[in-house]
């Protein structure tokens, strides 16, 4: 069974290596992944992070309606949400429904439904150079054996079909992963509670420092 795994991983991750657009690749990647193996020694690796217990013991899931979102005032984290989605034509329904009724299947779950929001919030879009730069956060918030091989495809693939992109890629992933090591613990917010929050105020609450923040930082430093 777990050589069964390995293939169906490393099958979605030459698609992937590809066309990086295929998502239902990965979720096979994800699925083939998961197994509560994997997914303790990553939810005993954060559970001692600030607020990560307590989420693991509620269990919290996040509503979407984006229509709602839509008539949030503009600039409001809700509001930023559902352009992002609505503009990217990503749909909420769409991802695969996952349970939770367990500590891991949470993890896995919460992850899974705040990824669009983890954009949103972190500045990444959603192309390939900036999705590295997303996994980037995820290695240093939540690192884990898919978030591993999501960046091995960006890498792969600049080997082979992109021979122009390794340098961009790398600037993204490293972005990413120290944007991730300075912000605070995002897994287990409840998001759904900061709609109506200006995104920027959210942003400043939880140290995420997006690109332009920190090019902005760099520049008074500079001066």
């Amino acid at each position: 069974m777990k050589a069964l795994r390995t293939l169906k991983a490393l099958y979605s991750l030459a698609r992937l290596v590809k066309d990086p657009s295929k998502l239902d690749e990965v979720f096979e990647m994800a699925n083939a992944l998961s197994t509560p193996d994997a997914m303790k020694v990553i939810v005993d690796g954060i559970r001692n992070l600030p607020g990560v217990q307590r989420a693991l013991d509620e269990r919290h899931r996040i509503h979407i309606d984006l229509d709602a979102l839509l008539k949030l005032p503009k600039g409001t984290l809700g509001r930023e949400f559902a352009e992002h989605m609505r503009k990217n034509n990503l749909d909420p329904s769409a991802l695969p429904p996952l349970p939770s009724n367990d500590e891991l299947e949470f993890f896995r779950a919460h992850l899974y439904e705040t990824n669009d929001l983890w954009h949103v919030l972190t500045g990444f879009n959603t192309d390939v150079t900036v999705e590295l730069g997303l996994q980037g956060f995820y290695a240093a918030q939540a690192p884990g054996p898919l978030v591993g091989l999501l960046l091995a495809v960006g890498l792969i693939r600049s080997g082979i079909y992109r021979h122009d992109a390794l340098v961009p890629y790398m600037d993204a992933i490293t972005h990413g992963y120290q944007m991730g090591k300075r912000a605070k613990t995002l897994f287990g917010v409840h998001w759904d509670e900061l709609w109506s929050v200006p995104l920027e105020d959210v942003r400043s609450r939880f140290a995420i420092a997006t690109e332009d923040t920190l090019a902005s930082q760099s520049l008074l430093r500079a001066a």
